[in-house]
């Protein structure tokens, strides 16, 4: 039975209405009740923490609200993951105020028109990048790199939002100057706003505790709302948001020339990699949990159509919400719906709630900011890297100092090189066991520094290359291969193993094949075994299995020691009637 035959209304409906057949799969009439309770809770998380990420990146409050109905819809349809939420998220909503500052927007218009087309922008790249099939790419931004790199953003946050908080003037510029600059201005702190923005946060940090359902970053802003109804905040010291417009925004191309839309190429690709490593953490996690697969390469294309939708619609970028996705599954979502539902409910929000939001006080805001990237200051994981592995501590750190120091675009791509530079060292850095047979084992093979009671082969020396051998540490091996002979006056034989590498390229064939003539000239034969196909492959087309010789490859070590034990009698039969 074919998949077409398996679709309700069979293989005609598979064949005349695709697009029928596909949705039919996605959304499952089934889990509809836990759908639509799933889209009212993440709608209730959604709408205050839009409202927050939106001023983290630096634009109108309505550009994180902008940002939802539509990418919403276009990744249910188009993402591979059933339950992942997509929307303004910290790591992304950060990072765009940092290219928002650092091209210096003049007005809310300029900052809109500039957060929409990095949207854009980013997910245009994605799309294409998805197209290309470049999934494998998002796997060199390591977990350590995103942690660090996100403490670094979170830092700054934390340090941009505090002026707010105390009623002091917003500073700038890099971390000595902002902290310099609050230093600087105590004795000028706003006692009213101070207090509101304490009470805020206690609410968001303390609340909670005190019961986990409850939605408190919603319970504040409703909060603040409902006391601007009865207090006059601006005679009182306390900034408001300001006016917020309502209803939806008609699809429009940021209004930026081509060549300043060009200029977002670097940040909104640096833009990309950071929105995409959250949403493939997020969507893999809950794909694991709940036994379903992702594609990496659709999910470039579900993140970038979602980006794209969003920078449209005058929104902020967006990316899969590991927050939300946890909410959503934890109150029964399990399809599309719940993202298709959360829409829906955004709109309402929009159309008939949105003016309202004007009144909020900045500081409130604040406290939700503060508290939304708190918990991305994970120090817990930073000291598991350093407990688990040196290099990972290392790469954290370098991405949170390189934020701090650099810059976010120049701190996240210090924080790469160094990855990959740490990469390709530990790649470089090739070793060489010497083998010997394992006692009491019919055909194993293990170290001899490991476990000195394995049993060498007089004559023949056993060698296993414990990396993949390419062309960075090609002659490194040949060095060490070359050793190891030389420290064992009487070998006639070398057996290596080249199970660690499954490919070779022009270098480092060369250089075997170069050590295979070296030790043919002094007299040592050579076997090759557990060789993979494509290695063999490599070694038949550049010559070096011929120089080899026939009968000198193989599957097993003891396959190889038999035929060198073989090599070494015929050679002694050969050479005992000219030395009788």
């Amino acid at each position: 039975m074919t998949e077409a035959t398996r679709e309700p209304g069979g293989p005609r409906l598979a064949a005349t209405a695709p697009v029928v057949a596909a949705l039919r799969r996605r959304f499952n009439r089934s889990t509809l009740r836990g759908d639509l309770i799933a889209a009212l809770v993440v709608t209730a998380l959604m709408v205050p923490q839009s409202l927050g990420y939106a001023a983290l990146a630096g634009a109108p409050v309505q550009a994180g609200l902008y940002a939802l109905p539509l990418a919403l819809g276009v990744y249910a349809f188009v993402g591979s993951s059933p339950q992942l939420i997509v929307g303004p998220v910290s790591t992304v909503s950060v990072l765009t105020g940092s290219i928002v500052a650092s091209h210096g927007a003049k007005s809310p218009e300029e900052a809109l028109a500039l957060v929409a087309a990095l949207a854009v922008v980013s997910g245009l790249i994605l799309i294409v990048a998805g197209l290309l099939r470049l999934g494998w790419v998002a796997d060199f931004l390591s977990k350590p790199i995103v942690t660090g790199f996100v403490f670094g953003l979170s830092i700054l946050v934390v340090l941009g939002e505090i002026p707010t908080l105390l009623g002091l003037p917003r500073g700038s510029g890099n971390v000595i100057d902002r902290v310099s600059g609050i230093a600087g201005h105590l004795d000028e702190i706003q006692l009213r706003n101070a207090a509101v923005g304490a009470v805020a946060l206690a609410v968001l940090f303390l609340g909670p505790r005190i019961n986990k359902v409850v939605p408190w970053g919603l319970m504040v802003v409703i909060g603040g709302l409902v006391i601007a109804r009865f207090v006059d905040f601006p005679a009182a010291g306390i900034a408001e948001i300001g006016k917020v417009p309502g209803g939806l925004p008609g699809l429009a191309v940021p209004d930026l020339s081509a060549a300043e839309m060009g200029g977002l190429l670097t940040s909104a690709a640096a833009l990309a990699m950071v929105g995409l490593a959250e949403t493939l953490s997020a969507s893999r996690l809950f794909a694991a949990q709940n036994g379903y697969h992702i594609d990496a390469n659709r999910e470039f294309i579900g993140t970038g159509a979602a980006n794209v939708a969003a920078g449209l619609s005058g929104g902020i970028g967006v990316g899969g919400s590991l927050s939300k996705t946890a909410a959503a599954d934890n109150s029964g979502g399990r399809s599309p719906l719940t993202s298709l539902a959360t829409m829906g409910f955004v709109i309402v929000v929009v159309l008939f709630f949105a003016p309202s939001l004007g009144a909020l006080p900045r500081v409130v805001l604040a406290a939700v900011v503060v508290h939304a990237v708190w918990p991305l200051m994970d120090l817990n994981s930073i000291r598991r890297y350093k407990r688990i592995r040196r290099n990972d501590f290392v790469g954290s750190m370098a991405a949170l100092v390189g934020v701090l120091a650099l810059g976010t675009l120049y701190g996240l791509l210090a924080a790469i090189a160094q990855s990959i530079l740490g990469l390709i060292y530990r790649s470089s850095r090739i070793e060489v066991d010497v083998l010997g047979k394992v006692r009491e084992e019919k055909a194993a093979w293990g170290s001899v520094d490991r476990n000195p009671k394995n049993r060498t082969v007089s004559g023949i020396l056993v060698l296993r290359l414990t990396k993949p051998v390419f062309w960075v540490n090609a002659a490194a091996a040949v060095d060490l291969i070359t050793t190891e002979i030389e420290s064992e006056p009487g070998t006639d034989a070398v057996i290596i193993n080249l199970e660690a590498t499954n490919q070779l390229d022009t270098t480092s064939a060369d250089a075997l094949a170069e050590l295979i003539r070296h030790l043919h000239r002094h007299g040592i034969d050579v076997h090759l075994v557990r060789v993979i196909h494509g290695t063999r492959n490599v070694l038949e087309a550049s010559g070096v299995h011929e120089i080899l010789g026939p009968g000198h490859m193989w599957r097993t070590i003891s396959q190889g020691v038999r035929a060198a034990k073989r090599a070494r009698k015929a050679r002694k039969e050969a050479e005992a009637p000219a030395n009788p």
